[in-house]
C-alpha cells in the first residue's frame, strides 16, 4: 500500500523544489561567469544545464501546487502547463509553457546538447531563467 500525501508533505516537497530551483539558478549564473572568465566552454554548457534544471524545478513547484502532482516527464511538463494555464487565466498571464520550451530548447538543447554558444545569448537564457524561477515563486507565494 502507497502512503497518502498530506498536505504538509506537498507544502515541504514543494518549498524543496523551489529552494533547489534557486540553487540551480545562483549555481548557473556563478559557474557562467567563471565560464566566460576563463574561456571554458565546458563550464558554460554545465551553466546552461543548471538553468534549464532550475526551470525544470520551479516548474514542478508550480504544477505540484495547483495540480496536485509532478510531472514525470519533460512531455508531461508541457501538457500540464498548458492545462493549467487553460484553467488558470491569472497564471496564464505569465506564459510559463511557452517560456519553458523556450529555456528548454535554447539551453537544454542548443547550448548544452549541441554545444552552440554565444555568450550574450547565453547570459540572456540565464536572465530569462532566473526571472521564470521568481515569477513561479510569487505566483504560489501569492496563493
Amino acid at each position: 500500500m502507497l502512503p497518502v500525501c498530506t498536505s504538509v508533505d506537498v507544502n515541504t516537497r514543494i518549498r524543496v523544489y523551489i529552494s533547489d530551483a534557486r540553487k540551480f539558478i545562483e549555481e548557473a549564473i556563478e559557474e557562467f561567469q567563471k565560464g566566460t572568465r576563463e574561456g571554458n566552454v565546458m563550464a558554460i554548457r554545465d551553466a546552461a544545464e543548471k538553468a534549464w534544471n532550475a526551470v525544470v524545478q520551479a516548474s514542478n513547484a508550480l504544477v505540484l501546487k495547483f495540480m496536485g502532482k509532478v510531472p514525470s516527464s519533460h512531455w508531461e511538463r508541457r501538457r500540464l502547463l498548458r492545462e493549467l494555464e487553460r484553467r488558470n487565466v491569472k497564471i496564464a498571464e505569465y506564459g510559463f509553457r511557452d517560456r519553458y520550451c523556450a529555456r528548454e530548447r535554447n539551453l537544454h538543447e542548443l547550448v548544452f546538447y549541441e554545444g552552440i554558444i554565444d555568450i550574450e545569448d547565453v547570459e540572456d537564457e540565464l536572465e530569462k531563467a532566473k526571472k521564470y524561477v521568481d515569477d513561479v515563486v510569487k505566483v504560489i507565494e501569492s496563493t
